[in-house]
């Protein structure tokens, strides 16, 4: 079994928490649904969101789809003129027996644009 790295974005239409947790909520459910993982192939998530988004952390959609016991850590991503606002972004630590080619990368909605290389 490797470790393999999964990155994900979304881009929330507002700053409220309810709408954080349901758009994280979705890109995480997409991010193990099209890798074909479960919560017991996460080793670690780390998140990261633009400077405008202060309703909660990003985390907190995860521990409440019951990823618990996997260690999760938020950070504020750069605040670069011109990038897109309101993103959450996400790298995931997982174990997979997928070669990293056959890695699904998740960029929902708008924030496809960011990775047109990579989204799935």
């Amino acid at each position: 079994m490797a470790v393999r790295a999964v990155r994900g974005a979304v881009q929330l239409e507002r700053d409220e928490a309810g709408h954080m947790e349901e758009q994280v909520g979705a890109l995480l459910t997409a991010v193990l649904e099209r890798n074909g993982l479960t919560t017991d192939d996460l080793i670690s998530i780390w998140f990261t969101a633009t400077p405008d988004l202060h309703s909660d952390f990003p985390a907190a959609a995860a521990r409440k789809l019951g990823i618990t016991d996997v260690p999760l850590i938020c950070a504020q991503e750069l605040d670069v003129e011109g990038a897109m606002p309101r993103v959450v972004r996400l790298l995931a630590h997982i174990e997979s027996d997928r070669p990293r080619s056959e890695i699904n990368h998740v960029y929902l909605g708008a924030a496809a644009a960011l990775r047109k290389d990579i989204a799935q």
